[in-house]
């Protein structure tokens, strides 16, 4: 009986508890089910409700190496245009002597980004265009595959530039990395969640979030500055 109480704690308990080994026996499934017995009633495991996909990480100090006033420094981006063809653009051609609104996800098809975040630009952008804004763009480090796949799936026309920071260049340039690796998920090393308005290339309003909170930086954060 102690050999099986000892197994069945393996599953229980966190992994990282390391448990004695000196007194456990092999038990086959048949000798285990024989020597033990567990119903319904007697094991009661609560039941956890299904929430979103967590971006939390550890708790760290908000900052990135761009802030407001800067120049954003030039990268490469790729996406797909109207005509299925895959294209590439520069930040500096994105923003040169244009009013640009330019907003990160941690990740296409992800909940928040895919309820909230990029649906919510999309929903605004005429607002944000009769305000002055030329250009509107959503990056991520995913690759541009994934990034049309996201724009189809969610319908989206014009409204906003869907660009892919694929390998992280742009993204590590301003300092927004967000590291998930320690996520069931496997999403690695992805981008922050920030809205910031640049014109000419020059930041003039930046709303970093912490890790892939959603807060501020959405699309009426950004009108309500212009």
């Amino acid at each position: 009986m102690m050999a099986a109480s000892l197994t069945i704690s393996r599953f229980l308990l966190p992994t990282a508890v390391a448990l004695p080994t000196t007194a456990t026996t092999r038990l086959s499934p048949k000798s285990l089910s024989s020597r033990l017995s567990i119903s319904p009633l007697s094991l009661s495991l609560p039941r956890r409700p299904s929430k979103p996909v967590s971006f939390s990480t550890k708790p760290t100090h908000i900052s990135a190496a761009i802030s407001v006033g800067d120049k954003l420094p030039d990268a490469t981006l790729s996406y797909f245009d109207t005509e299925g063809e895959l294209q590439t653009t520069t930040i500096s051609s994105v923003t040169a002597g244009k009013k640009a609104v330019l907003f990160a996800v941690p990740g296409a098809f992800t909940p928040t980004c895919s309820q909230k975040h990029l649906p919510g630009f999309v929903e605004k952008s005429a607002e944000l265009k009769a305000k002055g804004v030329d250009t509107i763009a959503c990056i991520s480090v995913n690759d541009a595959f994934v990034m049309q796949a996201w724009k189809e799936n969610l319908g989206i026309k014009d409204e906003v530039l869907l660009l892919s920071d694929g390998n992280g260049e742009f993204t590590k340039k301003i300092g927004c990395e967000l590291d998930l690796s320690d996520k069931p998920v496997g999403l690695g090393v992805r981008s922050r969640r920030y809205a910031l308005l640049a014109e000419d290339g020059v930041v003039k309003v930046l709303n970093l979030e912490e890790g892939g909170a959603f807060t501020f930086s959405g699309a009426e954060d950004i009108l309500k500055v212009l």
